[in-house]
């Protein structure tokens, strides 16, 4: 009888410790929500750009955003399967918000390097573009990069080809705006700017009268990314696997062949 006491006092005793054991568990805190997993949820998806950068993200005539990279923000929202909005910023500020959480990712054509690389997962690249460096129609001492030695290139502080104009010597003339580094050169307050072929082609489409010239197209590379931040893999794996299908489904090209009239989407 003793004996079968003590068996029942020690099953209660373990039947005790283990719905002790699954009350904790049950109190358990659910481990915190990815960013891919919150913007799912909210439904939206918040991405940084420009506003001003003409053909890639810019307004029209009735005021609306549009451009090259704002509907490819667009279809890459559409296939992670929410909305998409737009925070517009100045590209000095853009990876502020970035940091700060303002905005999810940026959509702006934005360049790849190993200083940002340290601090955001990039996605595969959907753009290939030769770079170029501009100037007055009547400048004809820039034929090359080394002729950068010396003068004035008028570009944002924080841009990509800005800091080559920088390697090559040249001074920062530091602006905000891609139309505004042209009229520093038409205005000979600077002797060049550097961008992007299809850029300053489809400015030059549009304003005819500037007397400006493509002095140097420069090689064809990798142009465009889609950056997040360091721990939010997963948000770009969705990215890159959205870039995939409007790739394979022709939307990518469209897209560039609206704005470029050039498919600048293939490597």
């Amino acid at each position: 009888m003793k004996k079968l006491l003590k068996a029942m006092i020690a099953c209660t005793i373990v039947l005790l410790s283990l719905a002790g054991c699954s009350k904790q568990n049950n109190n358990t805190p659910a481990a915190p929500k990815t960013l891919l997993e919150q913007i799912r949820e909210r439904g939206y998806i918040t991405v940084g750009t420009e506003g001003t950068y003409f053909p890639n993200s810019y307004h029209d005539e009735s005021g609306k955003l549009v451009g090259f990279d704002v509907e490819v923000a667009a279809v890459v929202a559409k296939y992670i399967g929410v909305e998409v909005q737009y925070f517009e910023t100045e590209w000095a500020s853009i990876f502020t918000a970035l940091d700060s959480g303002k905005i999810d990712t940026i959509v702006n054509e934005c360049g790849y390097n190993e200083d940002r690389a340290a601090k955001y997962a990039f996605s595969n690249p959907y753009t290939y573009v030769q770079g170029a460096i501009l100037t007055r129609g009547d400048n004809d001492s820039i034929h090359s990069l080394d002729d950068l030695k010396g003068k004035v290139a008028a570009n944002e502080s924080t841009s990509l080809l800005g800091a080559m104009a920088q390697e090559y010597g040249a001074t920062l003339d530091a602006v905000n705006a891609m139309a505004q580094s042209i009229m520093e050169v038409v205005n000979g307050r600077a002797d060049c700017t550097l961008n992007y072929v299809t850029s300053f082609a489809a400015y030059m489409k549009e304003n005819p009268n500037v007397d400006v010239k493509i002095a140097v197209l420069l090689e064809a590379k990798p142009t465009a990314y889609i950056p997040v931040v360091k721990g939010n893999e997963d948000l770009r794996d969705a990215i890159n696997d959205a870039l995939n299908k409007a790739a394979a489904s022709g939307e990518l090209t469209a897209i560039s062949m609206k704005y470029f009239g050039v498919d600048v989407t293939k490597g």
